[in-house]
């Protein structure tokens, strides 16, 4: 069997179990197995696959029937600018969150040395994106998760950051230290209730404890606005991601504890999806 057919091959079986990106999966897919790059496969299509090969691409492609995401079997997703190693421990990171990153480089010029906090680092998606194109600042990444920090620090070193970070597994509710200029997140902000409606490829494969937030999907933004208050200087900015139909909730909220709503960006959908506040008392 040729490049060509294990590709169709996998394409069928995904097509059959309602996979709509059925053909780039099997690409990528093939690509991981091989080590090649998919171009490199799309020039070599009439190259025979081992049988040893077409065995492994079998095994990761019944993964992905079962609707486990790309990102958790080829271990690996892009964010901003560059490739983050990935696994069940941490978040897949999605396009959107981007616009965390967007925010705060267009608040921090690139000389400037500004002391950030991220809380939920996960797989140190957003940290490193910032800190790789403003080397001058300091920064903190939290998480209660000592497997997602794992994993975060993986990616600091990947990226040649590893001194640049400082790394701390530790709930918000007990954390005190120092004061920043910025804090940043994407927390949890799925309602209890609707986890179950969401794809079979985020609520069997990611990590609950990064999506759920109590029954009004607010508990941990709640949490951050508040510990906020304490963590950021005067006049410090507090950006972070939201859900759908929350905006407003969470802007009172921000306003009834000393915050100026700086701007509400939306997504590509047009849904509100990223705050920039300022601490003004």
């Amino acid at each position: 069997m040729n490049y060509l057919e294990t590709i169709k091959f996998g394409s069928n079986k995904l097509k059959k179990n309602k996979i709509d990106s059925h053909i780039l999966d099997s690409e990528l897919l093939l690509s991981f197995v091989l080590k090649l790059s998919r171009e490199q496969i799309l020039l070599n299509l009439d190259s025979d696959i081992k049988k040893k090969n077409f065995k492994k691409f079998k095994k990761f492609l019944s993964r992905r029937e079962k609707k486990e995401p790309m990102a958790y079997i080829i271990k690996k997703k892009e964010f901003w600018k560059n490739s983050f190693y990935v696994n069940k421990d941490v978040l897949i990171p999605r396009p959107e969150t981007e616009l965390i990153v967007e925010e705060v480089l267009n608040n921090i010029n690139n000389s400037s040395s500004k002391n950030l906090l991220e809380i939920g680092t996960g797989s140190g998606c957003i940290i490193i994106s910032i800190i790789k194109e403003r080397p001058n600042c300091f920064s903190t990444a939290i998480d209660i998760s000592k497997k997602a920090l794992n994993i975060a620090k993986i990616n600091a070193k990947l990226h040649h950051l590893k001194n640049k970070i400082n790394f701390i597994n530790i709930d918000i509710d007990k954390f005190n230290l120092n004061k920043y200029d910025f804090v940043i997140s994407n927390p949890p902000y799925i309602k209890k209730f609707n986890l179950r409606r969401l794809g079979k490829n985020v609520s069997l494969f990611e990590p609950h404890v990064a999506l759920e937030a109590g029954t009004d999907g607010l508990r941990e933004i709640k949490k951050i606005i508040k510990k906020s208050k304490k963590l950021l200087k005067k006049n410090g900015k507090l950006i972070f991601e939201i859900g759908e139909h929350q905006s407003k909730f969470v802007q009172k909220i921000l306003s009834e504890n000393g915050y100026y709503i700086n701007n509400v960006i939306k997504d590509l959908s047009s849904i509100p999806r990223v705050i920039v506040s300022t601490k003004i008392i």
